[in-house]
């Protein structure tokens, strides 16, 4: 009897411990793959009639009214790498001189720091580069 009492703590030992070593895996490796949001970004938006440059920090989320242009910063990423670190921002423009109801946004869509032409923002007036992200 007591030998079947032993058997069966020892039993439960090794499965706790199993299941404990489990997690603990599944959580380093999930947190390795989880991205972190930052909360601010910075942007320079180059006016191409005056030739004036202008940096601006929004908060991720956030409208901002920029003379003739509605901005907002809906995500904004900065990699996780070292050698090549990446920042990329998913980012919508409004025009509000456009009057055409059937196109919302100018611009709507992910833009990289390190190549802008990627996805270019185009506009007659205004040109808008991803710089930083930060929290």
């Amino acid at each position: 009897m007591l030998l079947k009492k032993s058997i069966f703590l020892g039993i439960t030992k090794i499965i706790f411990y199993l299941f404990f070593i489990i997690q603990i895996a599944v959580f380093n490796s999930y947190s390795d793959t989880l991205e972190v949001n930052e909360k601010f970004a910075e942007l320079d938006i180059l006016d191409k009639v005056s030739s004036k440059t202008s940096n601006i920090n929004i908060t991720i989320g956030e409208e901002i009214i920029f003379q003739n242009l509605i901005i907002s910063v809906l995500k904004c990423r900065n990699s996780k790498f070292d050698d090549d670190p990446e920042v990329t921002a998913y980012m919508t423009v409004r025009d509000l001189t456009m009057k055409d109801k059937d196109k919302v946004y100018i611009f709507n869509d992910w833009t990289f720091a390190s190549s802008p032409a990627v996805r270019p923002f185009d506009h007659p007036v205004y040109d808008i580069w991803l710089k930083n992200c930060y929290s």
